[in-house]
């Protein structure tokens, strides 16, 4: 939060100095008139969106069920690389996340940076491992009812291809079977590890309605004991490493297809 604030900062200077410029070659009126857009734009254009929207996958899937590897370019990514506070910025270990979704499933894609690694050795048959969250992660909070805000899903992918996925109902942990996949990929000479999720809709929400606004937060473990780092796309603001504030999520909104093209 401090880099946002920052920013704010620095363009409110910018637009100080573009707006004497303006006196000295317009009218007050023009200045007036012209000033208000001119900093609504570029503040606009700068200060962090609190909205995910996610494309719609126009494509057909891939034999392997996942969305082509080109579809994932039409999807924009949310990047953050800071604590859960929205400080101690690490480029080293940024994450970026993007969403593509068709009537049936929520696909995920998660780019990862990495210093070091850790995982669990074992898991289920099925991939699914409790308490993935002691290890390397990412993770992803999904609301599909605000107006009950002590109800959500919880779904982790760890960089060996181990899941668990949860749902959270006012801090009480319970299995909701959504029928999710994924599949991971490691680069060690890149050092980054990238996951993929399909989550069926039905799992998530009864009656899909892609005119309905979601909230969700994204979220990144890394390190095999404290100090871990704790990143967090929209910060929680907690003394300690706590992802569980829903009051913190921001808006995920399906963008229609006929707005994706």
């Amino acid at each position: 939060m401090a880099a946002e604030k920052f920013a704010y900062v620095a363009l409110l200077a910018v637009g100080a100095i573009a707006l004497v410029f303006c006196f000295s070659r317009q009218t007050h009126a023009a200045v007036l008139a012209i000033s208000p857009l001119f900093l609504f734009s570029v503040l606009g254009a700068m200060i962090p969106s609190d909205t995910v929207n996610v494309s719609h996958l126009s494509q057909a899937l891939a034999p392997d069920g996942y969305p082509p590897s080109a579809a994932w370019d039409l999807a924009k990514p949310i990047v953050f690389n800071t604590d859960w506070r929205g400080k101690n910025p690490d480029p080293e270990r940024e994450t970026q996340a993007r969403l593509l979704w068709t009537p049936e499933t929520l696909f995920l894609h998660y780019r990862s940076r990495f210093r070091v690694l850790t995982v669990f050795p074992d898991a289920d048959s099925s991939g699914r491992r409790d308490h993935l969250w002691d290890r390397d992660v990412v993770e992803v909070f999904l609301q599909p009812d605000p107006t009950y805000p002590g109800n959500y899903f919880e779904f982790e992918v760890s960089p060996n291809g181990y899941w668990i996925d949860l749902d959270i109902e006012h801090g009480e942990r319970s299995d909701p079977h959504t029928g999710m996949k994924c599949r991971t990929h490691i680069d060690e000479k890149a050092r980054v590890w990238t996951a993929e999720l399909a989550i069926p809709l039905r799992s998530l929400a009864l009656h899909f309605d892609s005119s309905s606004i979601w909230r969700v937060n994204f979220f990144r473990v890394e390190g095999a004991s404290e100090p871990r780092f704790y990143s967090s796309w929209r910060p929680t603001n907690t003394p300690e490493p706590n992802f569980h504030v829903p009051t913190a999520f921001g808006k995920l909104r399906f963008v229609p297809s006929t707005e994706s093209k």
